[in-house]
This record gives structure tokens, C-alpha cells and sequence, in this order.
């Protein structure tokens, strides 16, 4: 066994696919603001991927089991960020999501992501036995059940759903019971009337417009529809980079973030978004090989983790521009235009480096 940790043990593939996938989207941000004012965008973002690999790079130079270590600090600091949030951060758009740094604002939601899937990992590392016991649950429901109910009321659902992929892998890997998925689900079922009465009312009309799409054209369900005009038209070979009339005209609301989707299958029609894909399932691939290689199980638990909420988020974003879920604020890795959302990318892929890096030390 290599004792020594090397830069070319490292999965380099990873970073490799997940800076193609960036400079597809930053193409693609480039395309939908370069005549409107918000003409730029995609400098910002450039300069925001170029320090994500840096901090890849640097957090893969880590031992992973020291940060695993840290995560009852990590996971204070984030609660406690998100307390502070709620209480004195600023409102911007009717929420309280973004501190402002200088002239950026950075999204504690996004970061907390990674906390969650640190602590995850450090729990069921330390954790013996086969099966998760419903003792397992309660613990690790609350520790994950705080910070998703903090971000839920800054408002913002669609973050704190992107938690419960993190768990349910990780219990999934811990080795949960057919019997109790079976308890959960219908527990989830009857909580869903309970939980429509905390709804906003943008969230309510947004679940309307779902299952019934035609219903506000105009109102809650032009988004969804909009989305689907802008794909449908793209055709086989789509309209090229800067024809997507959609986007360009304005149609396709927020075409440079969160339906940043519809307006590149517009410009590129189903090749490239059959391309674009390829790319994420080729790093989900990478992401789940590396645990199946990964020298224990705190690396194993972070590298299910990091791949299970990036899949949720490619799986729902996709699946809300063709109308199969319901519209949400959840970006799309990597391609959607955000600083903060960059960030947990690349820290995550920093930590899936470094688990594959020390595969073979002792």
C-alpha cells in the first residue's frame, strides 16, 4: 500500500467534465444577457468558476477524515448563520436568503448543502451494525430536519428539498429496511394536506398551475409553459447560439439561472441537450465509482452524498422545464448563472478528490 498522497492518484476526470459543463453554461448565460442589462453576467461567472478550481484544488490537498472531523463545528456555524439570517439579514425579493459581501451576495443555503452531506457522512462512519434502526432516523432526521426548516422560512423550498436526497442515499448505503421506506412514504403521504397549509401562495399557485397547466397562461403557469415552447422549438439541431428567440425575446423568464435549461435546448436543440446530458451522467458515474473504491466509509458516504443532490438537482430542474415537476427555485448544476451555487460544486468535487486521492493510502 502508497502511503503518499499524490495529485495524479486523484480522479481528475471530475473536474475535467464538471469545467465543460461550466463553460457550456457560461456560453450559454453569454447568450441570453449580452443585449439586455444584465450584459456581463457571464464574467462574473467565469471569475466564480475559476475560483471554484481553485478551492477544488486546494480542499482535495485536505485529508478528508480531518474535515469530517470538523463537522460539529461546521454544522453549528451553519445553524447558526442561518439563526442569523432569519433574524438580521437583509430582504431582498421578500426573502432573506443572501448576505452581501462587498458588491456580491452569497446564498448560506448553498454552503449548508455541504454541511449537510459532511454530516451525513460523519454519522453513519461511526455508525456499527447492518441495518438502520428507527433510532437512526429520529437522529439524523433532526440534525438534517433543523437547517431545512431554517432555509424553508427564508423562504426557500427548493433548497431545503435538496437536502432529503443526501439522507435518503445515505440510508439507503447504511442499509435501510423495505419495511421501513414503506412507513416513511405513507407518513409522507399523510403529512402532504399538513404541510399544503405552510405553503406560500406563490407555492400553492405553483403546485395548481402543475396539474393544471392551462388553467393561468398569463399568471402561475406562463413559466412552465414558456419553458416548454422555448425546448419544442429547438428542434433536432436547435437555432444556434444567440437565435433562440424564446430567451432573446424575453419569453423565457430567468433564462440565464434557473431555466437556463430550456433556453439551451433551444439554441441547441436535442443533440446538444443529449449532449450536455452525457456530460452529467458521466460525472455522476466518476462521483459513484470513486465510492465504490473509496478506502472507508466516511469517503464512500460523501462521495453517495455529493452525487445524490446533484442528480436531484439535474433531475428536477430538467424535469420542471418539460413540465414534469412542479416549478421551483433549484439551479441547474454547474450551467445555471450563480456564485454561491458554483461554490458548493466545486467544494464538493474538492472532497470527492481528495477520497480518491487517498484510496490507496493505509
Amino acid at each position: 500500500m502508497r502511503k503518499s498522497v499524490r495529485f495524479r492518484d486523484s480522479d481528475w476526470s471530475l473536474l475535467a467534465l464538471s469545467l465543460v459543463i461550466a463553460a457550456i453554461g457560461i456560453t450559454e448565460i453569454y447568450s441570453t444577457t449580452s443585449h439586455t442589462l444584465l450584459a456581463g453576467q457571464f464574467h462574473r461567472q467565469i471569475y466564480w468558476v475559476l475560483l471554484g478550481t481553485v478551492l477544488a484544488l486546494v480542499v482535495s490537498r485536505l485529508d478528508y477524515h480531518f474535515i469530517v472531523e470538523q463537522t460539529p463545528w461546521l454544522y453549528g456555524l451553519c445553524v447558526l448563520g442561518l439563526v442569523a439570517l432569519l433574524v438580521a439579514g437583509p430582504s431582498i425579493a421578500g426573502a432573506r436568503r443572501w448576505v452581501p459581501v462587498g458588491g456580491l451576495t452569497f446564498q448560506v443555503s448553498e454552503l449548508a448543502k455541504l454541511v449537510i452531506i459532511l454530516t451525513v457522512a460523519a454519522y453513519f462512519a461511526e455508525r456499527q451494525g447492518k441495518f438502520v434502526t428507527w433510532k437512526d432516523f429520529a437522529k439524523l432526521g433532526a440534525l438534517v430536519g433543523l437547517p431545512a426548516v431554517l432555509v424553508a422560512l427564508e423562504p426557500d423550498l427548493g433548497t431545503a428539498l435538496t437536502f432529503f436526497p443526501i439522507v435518503a442515499a445515505g440510508f439507503f448505503l447504511a442499509g435501510v429496511r423495505a419495511r421501513q421506506v414503506a412507513a416513511l412514504t405513507l407518513l409522507g403521504a399523510l403529512m402532504l394536506p399538513v404541510g399544503w397549509h405552510f405553503l406560500k401562495p406563490y407555492q400553492r399557485e405553483r403546485l395548481i398551475s402543475y396539474v393544471h397547466p392551462s388553467q393561468d397562461t398569463q399568471g402561475s403557469s406562463y413559466q412552465g409553459n414558456q419553458s416548454k415552447i422555448a425546448i419544442g422549438s429547438g428542434g433536432f439541431w436547435g437555432k444556434g447560439v444567440g437565435n433562440g428567440t424564446q430567451s432573446r425575446l424575453g419569453f423565457v423568464p430567468v433564462a440565464h439561472a434557473d431555466f437556463i435549461f430550456a433556453a439551451f435546448a433551444e439554441e441547441q436543440g436535442f443533440v446538444g441537450t443529449l449532449t450536455a446530458l452525457l456530460l452529467y451522467l458521466a460525472l455522476l458515474l466518476r462521483l459513484l465509482d470513486g465510492a465504490q473504491t473509496a478506502g472507508d466509509r466516511a469517503g464512500a458516504f460523501l462521495l453517495v452524498g455529493f452525487a445524490a443532490v446533484l442528480f436531484f438537482q439535474i433531475a428536477v430542474n430538467i424535469g420542471m422545464m418539460i413540465g414534469f415537476f412542479p416549478i421551483t427555485g433549484i439551479p441547474l448544476p454547474l450551467m445555471s448563472q450563480g456564485g454561491s451555487s458554483a461554490l458548493f460544486i466545486f467544494l464538493g468535487l474538492g472532497l470527492a478528490m481528495s477520497v480518491n486521492m487517498r484510496r490507496f493510502v493505509n
